[in-house]
């Protein structure tokens, strides 16, 4: 798309976009470039979904091997009654192309592991951790930061939520920068058995999608170096730093993790010193 002009339909589509001064068609032919991998089509990952393919994101790459439960459906808005049983990375592609014709959805129907993210993430401009558990998304900073990918990440929990974008430049940090250390397993339950609120996840899902679009297109600031909490009940939104930590274990001056394998990831995010140490990062969801 670099080479060709927005023919009369995108004008059309696109129109919204093309007449703001900060987008134009500049912008939008940035969009229609652009490459973005989606980890999860779930509660956060179907809004994601679904509005960086309204704003024409060309090419648009969906990770999940879960299928769609009726349970679902409260809150993971591409997904419909006809869709239960289906596996979620084909109802969000065939959602994607009903929306927009212009994005090109790469299909990965893969549980992100040490083995498959630096070649899954490999040839992204951006990715967008829509992930349910702390294992992946200990997983995913510390794959995306090594290889200097920015990404986004976004959580929920019952009524509240957290976003954040971590923009891989030299002074900017990372997720074990505010969290070194997961959790221990069991103190944070999950949406099975805490609940979240239907809406929540849309609430998120769409902050994390504008950072997406204003990265891409270099507008704006991003929520690089903080992070942005809310609260749905009391309808607040508190905004706190995320200092660079100079001894974080993977962006820090004397990094301990040189590879996503130095970590054990299925029931901790420690890592790995040999013999018969204890984990020092539990992870569990």
């Amino acid at each position: 798309m670099s080479d060709l002009d927005l023919d009369p339909t995108q004008l059309d589509r696109y129109s919204r976009h093309i007449i703001l001064d900060d987008v134009g068609p500049e912008g939008q032919k940035d969009l229609l470039d652009a490459e973005v991998l989606v980890l999860g089509a779930g509660g956060l990952g179907a809004p994601i979904i679904q509005y960086l393919a309204a704003a024409g994101v060309g090419t648009l790459g969906i990770a999940d091997d879960d299928e769609v439960e009726l349970s679902n459906l409260q809150r993971q808005v591409i997904h419909g009654d006809d869709d239960v049983g289906r596996k979620k990375v084909d109802s969000a592609a065939e959602f994607v192309a009903d929306l927009n014709p212009d994005v090109d959805v790469r299909k990965h129907e893969m549980r992100v592991t040490p083995d498959n993210i630096e070649e899954l993430i490999d040839g992204y401009d951006f990715v967008v951790d829509g992930t349910d558990n702390f294992e992946t998304r200990y997983l995913v900073n510390d794959a995306c930061t090594l290889a200097g990918i920015p990404f986004s990440h976004g959580s929920i929990f019952r009524f509240e939520g957290q976003v954040t974008t971590f923009a891989g430049d030299d002074d900017s940090p990372c997720y074990r920068c505010l969290f070194p250390e997961a959790p221990p397993a069991g103190m944070v339950p999950n949406c099975a058995t805490a609940g979240v609120l239907g809406v929540l996840p849309g609430t998120v899902g769409c902050l994390q999608a504008t950072e997406t679009v204003k990265h891409i297109m270099g507008k704006g600031e991003t929520l690089d170096g903080s992070m942005l909490f809310f609260d749905a009940l009391d309808m607040e939104f508190d905004k706190v730093e995320i200092p660079k930590q100079d001894d974080c274990p993977v962006c820090g001056d004397d990094p301990a993790i040189d590879s996503v394998h130095d970590v054990e990831y299925t029931a901790s995010c420690a890592i790995d010193v040999g013999g018969d140490a204890e984990p020092e990062i539990e992870a569990s969801d």
